[in-house]
């Protein structure tokens, strides 16, 4: 007679114990699931803070306190005189100007040389009287060429600059020095005493001199003297840079906003309201097939964050001077689609018939009233860290998923106590079922006869 038990000692399934902590585990992974919708709607309520964070961000870069930032000069020939205009400074106008001398250096030309290079100019110094007082360049065996004498007198830090030409004028000796100061006006006069130079291959002396002078220009219609081709205090807030002399031609100066890059920014803020805008009709957007919990479609917060952005688009600004109350009267209106169409050729002439008021609606007094303001309060009571409803909603979500995060871990560590708890039990009760086959077989073997086995039940049956 045998006694058998079934599989290996118990006869039951060899992973029960997994099959039954599977079972437990059944509620987590319900709530993992139910977590995993909650993050993606906290995935897109960042997503909405982000955009509106750009609204904000763009409208920096659109104008400050003191109205547009992105005014031009335009100069009606830039190659007599350009500049460049200091925003915080400058005011808007036009001016005509005429470049009748340019401000010149105080400079020196040597005699004529065969050569730059070969030719020895001798063994000496170079002398000058400057406003800093007197400067002094050495030249010795080594560098006692016209080229060389140069670069010593450019390495020399006296406030000098030095270079040879080629003048045809003498085709025997057409290589000549120039030495001049590095600033220009009477306030930088320079005087070049006689050379002292011995022994050099022929004699070498300033042939020609030419004093600092100060240039002049014409500023509607009157004479003004000039110390420098750079003037920063004959428009205000601007740099004139004069390139050339050119007596009697009169060039206009004007200077106003620069129209092609306030329009630029103007249509990067409106793109930046359709990204806010743009987003809430996504999540709108539904079918048969739409999981409306891991969207906002319908969702009390951007209806909120909507019914805002609409308001804020469609009321008229009070407080600001001039007619323009509103977008729409500068080329930006809802379309069909729920978002915002920009008429670039309508506002680009609105600015340039009205570029002051244009501003005014925008900026108004900087601080209080204007577009700018008034969609800085509508952004920022949207983000407010304590009642914002965008905050408010990145809370409760945030909330709610640290709460399932600690539910988890709970159910986690009950479910571990239980599969260890099972895990012993099976193993005793594989143990004493391994001690009763052995007590079966030393039965069977004790009372011989025919084959018998018993059963969980304790009953036998003859084989």
């Amino acid at each position: 007679m045998a006694i058998s038990f079934g599989g290996i000692n118990t006869g039951l399934p060899p992973n029960l114990v997994d099959q039954l902590v599977e079972v437990e585990k059944m509620p987590i992974k319900s709530l993992e699931q139910k977590k995993g919708k909650i993050d993606t709607k906290l995935k897109l309520v960042n997503d909405l803070e982000t955009k509106l964070r750009d609204i904000n961000k763009n409208l920096k870069e659109l104008a400050g306190t003191k109205g547009f930032q992105d005014i031009k000069l335009t100069s009606g020939d830039p190659n007599v005189v350009e500049g460049t205009v200091d925003p915080s400074l400058v005011q808007s106008g036009s001016w005509n100007i005429e470049v009748t001398k340019l401000a010149s250096k105080a400079a020196a030309i040597s005699n004529g040389f065969p050569d730059k290079d070969e030719t020895e100019i001798g063994v000496g110094y170079f002398s000058f009287d400057t406003p800093e007082g007197k400067k002094e360049v050495y030249i010795n065996g080594d560098n006692n060429t016209l080229e060389l004498a140069a670069k010593t007198i450019n390495s020399a830090s006296v406030g000098m600059r030095a270079s040879v030409i080629n003048d045809k004028s003498d085709p025997d000796a057409p290589w000549r020095l120039i030495v001049s100061a590095d600033k220009v006006g009477d306030d930088n006069p320079v005087s070049y005493p006689t050379l002292y130079f011995l022994d050099g291959d022929q004699d070498f002396y300033f042939d020609r001199e030419k004093p600092a002078e100060n240039g002049l220009v014409k500023i509607d219609g009157f004479d003004v003297e000039i110390p420098s081709n750079t003037i920063e205090d004959l428009v205000p807030g601007v740099s004139l840079r004069l390139k050339q002399a050119a007596p009697g031609k009169n060039i206009d100066l004007t200077v106003k906003e620069d129209g092609q890059v306030v329009s630029g920014k103007i249509k990067t803020f409106v793109d930046s309201v359709n990204g806010v805008l743009g987003f809430i009709q996504d999540q709108n957007r539904m079918n048969e097939k739409t999981d409306t919990t891991t969207t906002l479609g319908g969702d009390s917060l951007i209806r909120d964050v909507e019914s805002r952005i609409r308001n804020l688009i469609q009321n008229p600004q009070y407080g600001v001077s001039g007619d323009i109350k509103s977008l729409s009267q500068i080329g930006i209106t809802f379309n069909r689609n729920g978002t915002l169409q920009y008429d670039e050729e309508k506002f680009n002439s609105i600015l340039t018939k009205k570029p002051d008021q244009v501003q005014s609606f925008f900026v108004g007094d900087g601080f209080s009233t204007g577009f700018i303001a008034a969609t800085r309060r509508t952004v920022s009571g949207l983000l407010d860290g304590v009642f914002g409803p965008v905050t408010n909603r990145k809370r409760g979500l945030s909330q709610q998923i640290e709460q399932s995060d600690k539910k988890i871990e709970s159910m986690e560590r009950t479910i571990q106590m239980k599969e260890q708890s099972l895990r012993r039990k099976f193993s005793n009760l594989e143990e004493k079922m391994s001690k009763m086959k052995q007590q079966g077989s030393y039965l069977a073997q004790r009372f011989g006869g025919g084959q018998s086995s018993m059963n969980l039940n304790g009953q036998s049956s003859e084989g």
